[in-house]
This record gives structure tokens, C-alpha cells and sequence, in this order.
């Protein structure tokens, strides 16, 4: 039952961070979205919302990995998987009614000066997903991979910042595809 409520509180404050920010989230919000009472809250995160945020970002980072994973096993080819993860994400944004953005960078954006440990998390979480997309590309052969996948991300990431405020899945939809023909063109080198 403990994991249980761990888990809830990781998943409501995860959604609760993407949606509307972490500095506007409240610890009594999280436990209301999560049904889980307010005692469980401290009882897994006794040094409060930043534990519970370092830890939400990590769990979020880890998720998300595991879903550009599935998505390139799928594919089997890294421009095919970075343009689906693009249109996946267009498609959740578009479904959330635009709230439903990067769960890193919400809180990224947020923390990089008021909290280190934030700070940190939210940097580790980028650097692995990086470092594990660098990898799936230098099995392909494609050169520069670290480069690549720094390129990758920083497209991503700025595409879904237009599109969450732009309403408007455009530059989501735009960029995959220049993305997508560069990992192409690097594939035939």
C-alpha cells in the first residue's frame, strides 16, 4: 500500500508540475490529486517539496526515457523514433488543451536559480536522455553523436515552448521534420 501512495504522489506531482509550474503547486493540491493523506506526504518526502520535486523530476526522466525507448525500438531507425516522439508530444499537448508540456523543463525553467538540488535533478535528467539518444545514434553510425543529440533536444525542447505558447502544434510539427532529413542526411555519410 506504501509504494502505492509513493507512486500516486510522484504521478500527481508530475502532472501538477507540467501543467502549472512547480513554484504554484502546492503540497495540499498534490496530496488531493494523488488521494493520499496529507501525514504520507512527509512520511516519503520528509525534507518536503524540494525532496519531492528532485524526486518527481527524476521518476518523470526516467518515464519518459523509457518511452523514447519503446518509441525507437519501434522504429528502429533514429530519425523515424525523433519524429514520432515530436508527433507524440504535439499530439498530448494538443489533447491537454496546451498544459501538457515537457515534465523537465516546467520545472527547469522554474528552478535553474532559486533551488541546486532542482537545478541538479533537472540537469541529470537531460544529460542522461543526451547521453542515451547519443548512444542509440552512434549504433547507427551517425556522427557527431553527443553533437547530435544535444541538437536534437534543443530543437525539441524550443519547438514545444512555441507550440505550448503559441497554441499551436506548428513548430512541433515543422521542426521534427528538419530534424528528422538532418539525422537522414548524417545517416548517409
Amino acid at each position: 500500500m506504501g509504494s502505492d501512495t509513493r507512486a500516486r504522489l510522484l504521478e500527481a506531482a508530475a502532472q501538477l508540475f507540467r501543467e502549472q509550474g512547480y513554484a504554484a503547486t502546492g503540497l495540499k493540491q498534490i496530496t488531493a490529486e494523488a488521494e493520499a493523506p496529507w501525514g504520507s506526504l512527509y512520511h516519503f518526502f520528509p525534507r518536503g517539496k524540494e525532496q519531492l520535486g528532485v524526486e518527481t523530476v527524476e521518476h518523470s526522466g526516467t518515464r519518459y526515457l523509457r518511452l523514447f525507448d519503446l518509441v525507437y525500438e519501434r522504429t528502429g531507425a533514429a530519425d523515424e523514433a525523433v519524429r514520432d516522439m515530436f508527433r507524440l508530444s504535439a499530439e498530448a499537448l494538443e489533447k491537454s488543451g496546451w498544459a501538457d508540456g515537457c515534465p523537465i523543463a516546467t520545472v527547469a525553467l522554474e528552478a535553474a536559480t532559486t533551488s541546486e538540488p532542482l537545478r541538479h535533478a533537472c540537469a541529470d535528467v537531460f544529460a542522461g536522455w543526451r547521453a542515451a539518444t547519443a548512444r542509440r545514434f552512434a549504433a547507427e553510425g551517425l556522427e557527431p553523436a553527443d553533437d547530435l543529440a544535444t541538437y536534437v533536444f534543443a530543437a525539441f525542447e524550443g519547438a514545444l515552448l512555441l507550440s505550448r505558447t503559441g497554441h499551436d502544434t506548428g513548430p512541433l510539427r515543422v521542426t521534427a521534420d528538419i530534424v528528422a532529413e538532418t539525422i537522414r542526411q548524417r545517416a548517409r555519410k
